[in-house]
């Protein structure tokens, strides 16, 4: 599994390419506040949205995930803590006045690129006061 990119993946790539070349500037990789060895796929730190793009095997994709045949019960307890720890950041965002946007690999990067500059132009996902922070709403994967 240590031969696995865990960051920089082509999906996540692309969305980059294209989140940039719109002019909108993010930070990668950026570590989850309060929860060590957690990190953000892109981040907009001063619109409080978190980016994650989220692998179809490791994350339980509904229509892509594939369970392996050999050593089943230990796949299956690997893969089913990982959406309890993605389940579980979003609600520690969430609850920070951050706003969870979560895309799977297998959408296409115009779409993700599409509605994550959508967010980013509507004014209610910005804080009005920088002082105080509105409770942001978890996005569901589509």
């Amino acid at each position: 599994m240590s031969k696995q990119a865990s960051r920089d993946t082509a999906a996540e790539v692309a969305v980059r390419k294209l989140l940039h070349s719109s002019g909108l500037r993010y930070r990668v990789h950026v570590p989850v506040p309060g929860m060590p060895r957690r990190t953000i796929d892109i981040a907009f730190t001063k619109a409080k949205i978190a980016i994650f793009m989220d692998g179809c095997f490791w994350h339980g994709c509904p229509q892509h995930a594939t369970h392996p045949k050999a050593n089943a019960g230990w796949w299956r307890a690997k893969l089913d803590k990982n959406m309890a720890r993605d389940l579980e950041t979003t609600e520690h965002l969430t609850a920070a006045g951050w706003t969870v946007l979560r895309f799977w690999e297998h959408e296409s990067a115009a779409d993700v690129a599409r509605r994550v500059a959508s967010h980013l132009a509507s004014p209610a996902d910005l804080p009005s006061d920088p002082g105080i922070t509105e409770g942001g709403d978890a996005e569901n994967r589509s």
